[in-house]
């Protein structure tokens, strides 16, 4: 069981490096605020699933305060986003 856990931990590590490359390389803030979710619910998983295996309670608590977070940082994302559009269409709409 422990063996199978640490593959699923890489195969999750992996697919962080892949939102990294997509991170630097897209161009779209909608692109780049879902590569960044993927990006912390991969380490999110990641953490969860080492800290299970060595049995370590204090990874587990670090993880699940990381995920209450990014669900705060994709909120404040999203809000920032809005108020660029909106002051954007002000400017549009002034000139």
């Amino acid at each position: 069981m422990t063996s199978f856990l640490l593959l699923a931990a890489v195969l999750i590590v992996l697919s962080i490096a892949v939102a990294l490359v997509r991170i630097l390389f897209v161009g779209g803030d909608t692109d780049r605020l879902m590569a960044t979710q993927l990006l912390s619910t991969g380490g999110i998983a990641a953490m969860l699933l080492f800290g299970v295996v060595n049995q370590q309670s204090a990874v587990v608590d670090v993880a699940l305060i990381l995920a209450v977070l990014t669900a705060f940082a994709g909120v404040a994302f999203v809000h920032a986003y809005q108020q660029r559009r909106l002051r954007d269409a002000d400017q549009d709409h002034s000139t």
